[in-house]
């Protein structure tokens, strides 16, 4: 492997540990913007307002690509993430033979970032690993494993359209 693709790989490495540490960190420690109700038989998700909510994980989520792009885009184009990756060479934008280096890399780096996010949250003050399985560590479902019982149709539906759109606009049509 030569010295150009271990910089590269290094810089995917690090924009993902990034990208994952600063935007899931936010929806594992600051987001905070559903918790259950406790009263009652019949727990049911209530809205608090003690974190910084669904626009203040997207602004994490999305000053951290911009971040990294800005720092390791000219080394490596700036992926952080497999879709990307995966996107760019079936589109024949790069290469299958560097693709699956990248990925490798974006993946050791999102897997080292989230064992940092979980030794971070679980030595906060007061915090034991069974309370972060119940608050599920930022993590989101459907039905009775939404934070507002929102079921299957509510999440695929209205991405649908403008992912085919974006699929399209990218092919040239």
């Amino acid at each position: 492997m030569n010295q150009l693709m271990v910089r590269r790989l290094g810089a995917e490495f690090l924009g993902t540990f990034i990208l994952v540490l600063g935007g899931c960190g936010t929806a594992v420690l600051a987001g905070k913007l559903f918790a259950p109700l406790v009263s009652g038989p019949a727990a049911t998700p209530t809205v608090f307002a003690t974190g910084v909510g669904l626009v203040g994980i997207a602004l994490a989520f999305g000053l951290t690509v911009l971040g990294g792009v800005f720092a390791f885009g000219h080394i490596s184009g700036g992926h952080f993430n497999p879709a990307v990756t995966i996107g760019l060479a079936t589109a024949k934008r790069f290469l299958w033979k560097d693709a699956i280096p990248y990925i490798v890399a974006q993946v050791i780096g999102a897997v080292v970032a989230a064992g940092t996010l979980w030794l971070i949250a679980i030595n906060q003050s007061g915090q034991t690993k069974d309370a972060l399985a119940a608050g599920g560590l930022g993590s989101n479902g459907y039905g009775d494993h939404s934070p507002a019982s929102f079921h299957l149709g509510a999440g695929s539906a209205p991405g649908a359209r403008p992912s085919m759109r974006t699929g399209l606009m990218a092919r040239g049509r």
